[in-house]
């Protein structure tokens, strides 16, 4: 088994297509469904299924794909680790990003990494929290911002700052908010976001400390798009404090001031890369950025 039979295998199975594939690897379509038949002769299992509409991956492509990701990770790192003993690295890593590029700092992260490193490669993916970490430990993400509880083994994770969340209403709701008890918050509308999302477990325990359960009336996974939804009326949800306060002074939203919700913005990575070069030069640009960073100033004026 070759390491550019797994890289054809990974490459396929991203973009679902032989031809597409074989234009990013820059290989014929013959040569590259021939390495895919003889990585598949030589394991003794289908990878794929073919059909007119493209490739799919099988049951057991499917259970093989995240090995291939983390084959491919190690060898990544070894060649990183090589050289990075020559003082420069190069290559291509892949960072998971949550919420929006202002709060993680995105911008001033990337202008440090390209000035520090400008052989690396770094290629970003927007992730629901949960289903980030999951990505880091199977191998699909080299590390990533994430918000929630420190980050388990085999994770490790840098905190990065505080993170407190309030209950928002839209305007036009304020009486009714403000004379609302656990009971008629719980029955009120709500905007959830994704399971896997750490700002649905936040909102769960809320309310679970309760022993009450919130009325879902829709789903969205993006920050600004559930503010928007707030403030257009369609229900309540968790919001950020400094986007919850800028909006209330504003008059978009209403805040509900008997509860809160905190957490922390992390940046995870694999306990085994903790001295991977790509890693470490990371950590030590967030170290820079992050350093005794204060929480966002807030202000209380009144509703």
């Amino acid at each position: 088994m070759e390491i550019y039979q797994l890289k054809a295998f990974v490459t396929v199975a991203e973009l679902g297509h032989l031809t597409k594939a074989a234009e990013k690897l820059h290989l014929s379509q013959p040569a590259l469904s021939g390495q895919i038949k003889a990585l598949e002769d030589e394991l003794g299992v289908s990878l794929f299924t073919r059909s007119p509409a493209g490739m799919r991956l099988t049951r057991a492509g499917q259970r093989l794909l995240g090995e291939a990701h983390s084959l491919l990770s190690g060898t990544q790192q070894f060649k990183n680790i090589a050289r990075g003993l020559q003082g420069e690295l190069q290559g291509n890593t892949r960072v998971g990003t949550v919420s929006d590029p202002a709060t993680l700092r995105l911008g001033e992260f990337l202008t440090h990494m390209v000035d520090d490193h400008p052989l690396l490669e770094i290629d970003l993916h927007q992730e629901v929290s949960g289903l980030a970490l999951d990505k880091v430990r199977d191998g699909a993400l080299d590390a990533s911002f994430y918000f929630g509880d420190e980050p388990r083994a085999p994770l490790v994770g840098r905190r990065l700052r505080s993170m407190v969340y309030r209950v928002v209403a839209p305007a036009g709701w304020r009486a009714r908010i403000e004379a609302a008890d656990w009971d008629g918050i719980a029955a009120m509308p709500w905007i959830m976001t994704p399971e896997q999302s750490t700002h649905r477990h936040m909102l769960t325990a809320l309310f679970r400390d309760k022993k009450r359960q919130p009325r879902r009336v829709a789903e969205a996974d993006q920050e600004q798009v559930i503010t928007s939804l707030v403030v257009s009326g369609v229900g309540l949800s968790l919001v950020r404090e400094e986007v919850a306060l800028r909006e209330r002074d504003a008059g978009r939203l209403v805040i509900w001031d008997t509860a809160r919700a905190e957490t922390a913005l992390w940046f995870a990575y694999p306990l085994e890369r903790a001295t991977d070069p790509v890693i470490a030069a990371m950590l030590g640009v967030l170290a820079t950025l992050w350093q005794a960073e204060p929480a966002p100033a807030v202000t209380e004026s009144a509703d």
